[in-house]
């Protein structure tokens, strides 16, 4: 027999609700195909025509300078160093025979930067070695003291263009080509230094500092306008031949991330 309070609390108890059914979770995108290496730029026709263009130069200076080389050649191999870093002929044959040296410090130098993740670790490189390689020849040729060096007084000629008719074919080339390495070199390498109007300053602020130095230390040099001039349009050309390889933004880091 059923007791009646037990059977009131059974009828009064709510019905339990239906289960809901699981909601179904958003389907996963498609994965996308992984991307292609990128392609290695090929160089391109201009930089190949400046290669070429600065060989065929190299050659022809060598070839016309080709007396004044061998004798300052028989001078260094009977070791007379005295003869190849203190004479006008010494210091032009230096510098072509110590380039091996220099393409050995770039490597140098980009190798340890890709190492360490620099972008850029070549061109970088190649820029600082080609501003030293290609500038301090010149210095030492333009601050080489003449015969009366510390008796002779400063001289000074502020006229501008008076000179450039006595300074000769060889004299103007000269000329053009002391910062021209600076002026080729420094916008690839710096950011700052990427536009026409600084690698203009950087040319005449050098010449200026260069040839004051002349007049102040009396190295029996004439310290000219128009070698300020002459320095000046000769970093500005080399700086335009340049222009498809100045750094227009910062240098960045690659992160490199291991694979599991």
């Amino acid at each position: 027999m059923t007791h009646p309070a037990s059977a009131a609390s059974v009828s009064a108890s709510p019905a339990e609700p239906p289960a809901e059914p699981p909601a179904e979770l958003p389907a996963a995108p498609p994965a996308e195909p992984p991307a292609a290496p990128p392609r290695r730029a090929r160089p391109g026709t201009g930089g190949i025509v400046l290669l070429c263009g600065a060989a065929v130069i190299l050659a022809g200076g060598a070839f016309a300078l080709r007396r004044m080389l061998l004798m300052s050649a028989s001078r260094c191999v009977a070791g007379k160093w005295h003869g190849c870093f203190d004479t006008f002929n010494g210091v032009v044959l230096m510098t072509p025979v110590l380039l091996p040296v220099a393409v050995l410090v770039a490597w140098a130098l980009a190798w340890r930067r890709k190492a360490a993740g620099v972008a850029g670790a070549w061109r970088r490189s190649l820029a600082e070695v080609g501003m030293v390689h290609g500038t301090v020849p010149f210095l030492w040729l333009t601050m080489m003291p003449g015969a009366g060096a510390g008796v002779v007084p400063g001289r000074m000629s502020l006229v501008p263009l008076r000179d450039l008719a006595t300074m000769g074919v060889l004299g103007i080339t000269g000329n053009l080509l002391v910062f021209a390495s600076l002026g080729f070199f420094a916008p690839v390498r710096f950011t700052a230094m990427a536009s026409v109007p600084r690698v203009l300053a950087l040319g005449a602020g050098c010449s200026v500092l260069v040839e004051t130095a002349q007049y102040v230390l009396r190295l029996d040099r004439v310290s000219s306008v128009d070698d300020v001039l002459v320095n000046t349009v000769g970093a500005v050309l080399a700086g335009l031949a340049s222009r498809r390889w100045w750094r227009t933004g910062p240098a960045r880091r690659t992160v490199r991330t291991g694979t599991s």
